[in-house]
């Protein structure tokens, strides 16, 4: 585990700043007959703006700025000329460097009008970051962020999706430890001050099994079901888990929302 030092966290506060000014334009991007090709360069162009650099551009190779990841998309869509639809759900996941230091979040948006399944699923991902969270503290085990998001999925009747995980972060996009969204809790290492993880549950309707789209990246559903996805970067401190570019009023106000 890469700790961080308090200076490099407020290095990395900055860059998830940057991410959530991104995500809140999306919400008011979102909307039917948008195309997810214009959100990807409006996104690039607030990130440059703003003095960071978009992360997951050319990262092994990706091809865009954001990941748009739509309906039975789980992560890692591309953005193209379609355009969304009334109904549909659309997770976007924005990665931003900010000198030397990596800033990753998501969040799934509603487009128009969505059913009721579909509103259940993004409120129960929702629910299940938040309470991966509040086990963020320190020497509180790696598995017990993992449990807490599986055991409130799989009682809402969800699955969670198991090859993809959260992952620490820093100078590099992704870093030990793998954040799992499963697992037992009272399990795995214990979080110390300064570690920072990007904890992301992904969550499907349906079966957990994914396949991936000839383009090598988009992961989607097996069953075609929906899924959902939500990301905050949190450090771990000596006062409790600190989510990263997101004001305390604001945390607690989405804490609210989920609940």
């Amino acid at each position: 585990m890469v700790l961080k030092t308090r200076g490099e966290i407020e290095l990395m506060d900055e860059a998830n700043r940057i991410v959530h000014e991104v995500l809140d334009g999306i919400a008011e991007m979102v909307v039917p007959g948008a195309a997810t090709r214009e959100l990807d360069r409006w996104a690039e162009e607030t990130i440059r703006a703003a003095g960071g650099v978009p992360a997951f551009l050319s990262y092994r190779g990706y091809p865009a700025t954001l990941c748009t990841s739509v309906n039975d998309v789980i992560v890692h869509g591309i953005p193209d000329d379609s355009l969304l639809r009334d109904g549909d759900i659309v997770g976007i996941d924005c990665g931003v460097v900010y000198k030397g230091y990596y800033g990753d979040a998501a969040r799934t948006f509603p487009v128009g009008r969505i059913s009721e399944e579909a509103e259940r699923l993004l409120r129960v991902t929702r629910e299940a970051l938040e309470r991966a969270i509040e086990q963020v503290y320190v020497d509180s085990r790696l598995g017990d962020i993992g449990h807490a998001v599986q055991s409130h999925v799989e009682a809402e009747g969800f699955s969670v999706v198991r090859e993809f995980v959260g992952h620490g972060v820093g100078t590099s996009l992704h870093e030990d430890p793998q954040v799992p969204n499963f697992g037992d809790a009272g399990r795995g290492p214990r979080l110390r001050p300064g570690l920072v993880l990007a904890i992301e549950p992904m969550v499907n309707v349906g079966g957990p099994e994914h396949r991936i789209d000839p383009d090598g990246w988009t992961a989607r559903t097996e069953d075609g079901t929906l899924s959902a996805h939500f990301e905050y970067s949190v450090a771990v401190t000596e006062q409790g888990p600190r989510i990263l570019g997101v004001s305390e009023q604001s945390a607690r106000s989405r804490a609210a929302a989920a609940s």
